[in-house]
């Protein structure tokens, strides 16, 4: 390598070391969970499992869901939540479970005795097998894995998928260092040609929930591994938000999924069908169709493209008091008992304008016409797109529909809504939404919170939650801060005290109209029987606060929750807000979840395996394992019209012959001909020279 290589490689990785560089990590205190969006990644957990493949895949490498249809599962795919899990891991694999299930056909249900099914269970580290073993098999979720994200990922293993940057073109898109790869550990940036795996004709994703970190199996903590060539991107590689929108369309594509088993219907009204929903004919207005403008923006787009950016408009400036308009959906077939009807809206007239959110169902002939009441909100004379639940619990065919109303005679303005999405999901017990968020990023002084009303869990828990815009310690002041704690509140006599065994969730939404593109940051801790979880009372030091009239006890969870560099990407801060979802739900229940395995019947096809076991994990020998085809005879390695067969995982040529000659050799090389053949042969030939012999002497005597 010339001095100038020299020179350009060094800049390269100290450009990266700079842009990858954060504060020395100090010892966390007992207030945080973890430490965040800087808690260590899949290969960091796993360093030193020599036995795992790719850093976190374990078994027989050269096995392809991808490509093998016969390992790709069939769903539901049936799971046992083993009781070696930490309870917080067994709330977050439920959490990834949904996640599948609104974005794609994926499905899970509890472990009957089936054949096929996975183990979730806590061995060292997080690791995965690719692909349906048909015998069972472990899911390892281990300490300092559980979160949403790595089971995700860890899921997409087992169903099917290798690392982004295994594709055969990832030489086009990242750089290799492979000097500052850990000694023993190159085999894990092999890649893979098209026979062994297939990118399911899509591109290369920086953002794949499925790459690697720049600093993956490095030698030096600060060197990076991994770099991409657009340079933007090394800063994106690895994320551990969601599934990338890739992701998804290559699990779609993989597994033929044509729907998703909890989203009903979403609507953004970009198109001039509006979604299929109606106006009724029995009000005397209209919603309209509006495009976006500096005086009303829309929420998808924000104003930001011009012929593009609509929503639906309701003029509150004219016509009667009380003169209202109505906006029907299509017919919604649910197959749950409870829907989440999200929504944003705007509401830019005189306080009192009203919009009623309503539901039409089977009246018992099989026609939708019963109707009832949902949910009314009263417009404040605000002007700022705010986001609403609305909690459905139908079980027929049913539709909802909206209804403005003209609350004054002094109205001016209209009633706004946009991006639409109706799940078979929960409603969240907490929804904050902080107008003007930038605002306070660039205001707020380090250690400074931001805090939440009081809000209600299920079980009749109260709990707040408080913000630091610029962190909570001053070792990261380029972090945002979010914790929980709790509120004193009118149940408090007749809860169970501590509050131990609940999972504490908080989510910084990302406000994609598409829910099934959305990447929100999502963290999760379960509480336990520290004191924090008491009673929040004078005497178990929590501090009253005048704005709720309410003791609020400690803050506790994350000081390094979200960078802000990672904010300001995709659409967290949408016309400037952030959204804070959060829940506080009861995992008691999850305690015992561990079912015996029923012995599976012997199949014809497929050979039995022996259960898997963290001892037999541990004592498989270290493998060095080369980048080969998933098929050994593709291609053929046969010469001369040689057909190649599989022996024991090896190719083995079965040579071609003829009547008079036949191939041989390792791969049918080498041409060899029937000894009495051959001898026949030699022999005709010699009876032939002697006849013409004896011809060209008689003709001589004659003449």
């Amino acid at each position: 390598m010339g001095s100038g290589e020299s020179l350009r490689k060094i800049a390269v990785l100290v450009g990266v070391f700079v842009a990858l560089t954060v504060q020395a990590v100090p010892t966390f205190t007992g207030d945080n969970a973890d430490e965040g969006e800087l808690r260590d990644d899949i290969p960091e957990i796993n360093r030193g499992l020599k036995h795992l493949f790719e850093g976190d895949i374990a078994g027989n490498p050269s096995r392809n869901a991808i490509l093998d249809e016969t390992r790709r599962w069939k769903f539901p795919i049936p799971y046992i939540l083993t009781d070696s899990l930490d309870l917080n891991a067994k709330g977050v694999i439920l959490q990834a479970f949904e996640e599948y299930r609104l974005r794609s056909c994926v499905d899970f249900k509890p472990y009957e005795g089936e054949k096929s099914y996975i183990s979730f269970t806590k061995l060292d580290g997080c690791w995965s097998y690719v692909g349906d073993d048909r015998t069972g098999q472990n899911v390892s979720i281990g300490a300092r894995c559980d979160t949403k994200a790595i089971v995700e990922h860890e899921l997409l293993h087992a169903l099917g998928f290798y690392h982004e940057q295994s594709r055969s073109d990832r030489d086009d898109y990242v750089k290799i260092w492979w000097d500052q790869i850990e000694e023993g550990m190159e085999h894990n940036f092999n890649k893979y040609e098209d026979d062994f795996i297939t990118d399911l004709n899509t591109p290369y994703d920086y953002e794949s929930i499925m790459h690697y970190r720049p600093l993956s199996f490095n030698k030096n903590e600060s060197i990076p591994t991994i770099t991409t060539t657009i340079p933007y991107f090394n800063e994106i590689i690895g994320q551990r938000l969601d599934f990338s929108a890739s992701d998804i369309t290559r699990l779609n594509r993989m597994y033929d999924c044509a729907s998703t088993h909890t989203l009903l219907d979403q609507c953004s009204f970009e198109l001039i069908n509006i979604c299929g929903m109606i106006q009724n004919e029995q009000d005397n207005a209209d919603w309209v169709q509006t495009l976006s403008s500096p005086a009303d923006t829309d929420h998808t787009l924000v104003g930001r493209c011009r012929d593009s950016g609509y929503f639906m408009k309701f003029d509150t400036s004219s016509g009667p008091v009380g003169s209202s308009a109505l906006l029907e959906s299509r017919i919604i077939y649910p197959n749950r008992d409870e829907q989440c009807l999200q929504f944003f809206y705007k509401m830019t007239g005189e306080a009192g304008d009203k919009l009623v959110i309503w539901i039409r169902t089977d009246d018992g002939t099989g026609t939708v016409r019963s109707v009832r009441k949902i949910h009314t909100i009263i417009g404040d004379g605000g002007d700022a797109w705010k986001i609403a639940h609305v909690t459905l619990k139908v079980t027929e065919k049913f539709r909802y529909f909206f209804q403005g109303i003209r609350g004054s005679s002094k109205s001016s303005g209209s009633i706004l809504i946009d991006d639409i999405t109706l799940t078979e999901t929960s409603c969240p017990s907490a929804v904050w939404q902080i107008h003007n968020f930038t605002s306070l990023l660039a205001t707020t002084p380090n250690g400074s919170p931001v805090k939440s009303k009081c809000f209600y869990n299920s079980e009749g828990y109260s709990f707040g939650i408080s913000v630091y815009p610029n962190g909570r310690h001053s070792a990261y002041p380029d972090y945002v801060s979010m914790t929980l704690h709790l509120c004193s509140g009118e149940n408090d006599a007749v809860m169970q005290w501590p509050a131990e065994n609940r999972q504490a969730t908080i989510i910084a939404m990302d406000q994609d109209p598409d829910v099934r593109l959305r990447m929100s940051s999502t963290r999760s801790f379960t509480t336990d029987a520290h004191a924090r979880w008491n009673k929040p009372t004078l005497t178990s030091g929590a501090v009253w606060d005048n704005s709720c009239e309410c003791y609020r006890s400690e803050d506790y969870g994350w000081s390094t929750f979200m960078s802000h560099k990672h904010l300001h990407r995709r659409s967290f801060l949408k016309n400037n807000d952030l959204i804070i979802i959060a829940e506080f739900n009861d995992l008691t229940h999850l305690i015992k979840t561990e079912v015996p395995v029923k012995p599976a019947a012997l199949s014809d096809d497929i050979p039995d395996e022996k259960p898997i076991s963290e001892v037999e994990m541990r004592a498989e020998a270290p493998k060095h394992r080369e980048a080969r085809a998933a098929d050994p005879c593709h291609p053929n390695p046969c010469f001369n019209g040689g057909v190649c067969v599989e022996s024991e995982g090896e190719p083995s040529c079965r040579c071609a012959t003829t009547q008079t000659t036949y191939y041989s050799g390792k791969r049918c090389e080498q041409l060899n001909m029937d000894r009495s053949i051959l001898g026949a042969l030699i022999g005709g030939a010699a009876g032939t020279v002697v006849l013409t012999l004896a011809i060209f002497t008689v003709i001589r005597r004659a003449q």
